[in-house]
């Protein structure tokens, strides 16, 4: 009996204070999160209004493109270049898979995957709104021949997270175009 009556004086103020604790706990991570800038992301303004993405339609880049600028921001992605006040010119895509390391068995152990990606934006009369720019996206993967299907899907995973990664670059650089001066 007595012993009842000590647990549940324990108990108490161990439940309150566990209250208290992770209410002060709470306020200092939100009071860390604020003091370091953090912000959701929001919408994206752009120096423009309308923009046409000058690459090949069937180009999952493209697509993705499309998608992100229409998503993401103020700007209007239109049908034809005439239409638009900038338009984006992908110059190249590229996708590079090399060896990176050997096994002591002379066996792939390690690929190296690059993604580049050279694109501009202009206006109609030719003035660079962002001049030539490149992203390039690396990324590094372990393979093993008895786990090849397993690595094969890894590394189709690996390159659409790098594209996704390579069209949030190019929105975000995007942001940053501004008019030329005449």
């Amino acid at each position: 009996m007595a012993s009842t009556h000590l647990i549940r004086c324990i108990q108490r103020p161990r439940a309150t204070g566990s209250v208290s604790a992770r209410l002060v706990v709470g306020l200092l991570l939100a009071s860390g999160v604020a003091a370091c800038g953090f912000h959701l992301r929001g919408e994206a303004n752009y120096a423009f209004k309308t923009v046409y993405v000058n690459y090949p339609s069937t180009a999952p880049i493209t697509t993705d493109l499309r998608r992100s600028l229409e998503a993401a921001g103020s700007a209007k992605v239109v049908a034809a270049a005439d239409k638009a006040q900038v338009v984006l010119d992908v110059n190249s895509v590229e996708d590079n898979k090399h060896i990176l390391s050997l096994s002591s068995g002379g066996k792939v152990f390690e690929y190296l995957l690059t993604k580049r990606v050279l694109f501009r934006v202009h206006d109609a009369e030719g003035n660079d709104w962002l001049p030539t720019t490149e992203v390039l996206i690396r990324r590094t993967y372990t393979y093993s021949d008895t786990e090849a299907l397993a690595k094969t899907y890894e590394e189709e995973r690996l390159w659409r997270d790098m594209q996704a990664d390579a069209v949030q670059q190019i929105v975000r650089r995007l942001q940053v175009a501004k008019k030329p001066v005449a």
